[in-house]
């Protein structure tokens, strides 16, 4: 957590923007992404790839104080990361106590 909001980074190494879909359904945070293939050219064959090729997908459970409706997602270098602001009825707050004043010393 940070502050006000839970945040969530994930390490997506050769994926495009574009390849990457998420989804909240029922508190569960969803990643799914798929790393295709480079384009090497008409010749070349790739003889060794250490990132495996294909869809993939993430699952998370998320907490009742989290706001789902207000996720921010950002992709830059290979790193999605999500920012998922805290519900305001989950956060911490101060509660007045109210009380009567006694004008008769004896109640």
């Amino acid at each position: 957590m940070a502050g006000d909001e839970f945040v969530i980074a994930f390490d997506l190494p050769g994926v495009d923007k574009d390849a990457i879909d998420i989804d909240v359904e029922r508190n569960v945070l969803t990643v799914r992404a798929e790393r295709r293939p480079i384009d090497l050219g008409e010749q070349a064959v790739a003889q060794l790839s250490e990132r495996p090729l294909g869809v993939f997908a993430r699952q998370l459970f998320l907490g009742d104080a989290l706001d789902t409706d207000h996720i921010d997602a950002a992709y830059d270098n290979g790193v999605l990361v999500l920012r998922i602001p805290i519900a305001e009825r989950a956060k911490p707050r101060k509660i007045t106590v109210a009380g009567r004043e006694h004008s008769d010393p004896k109640v």
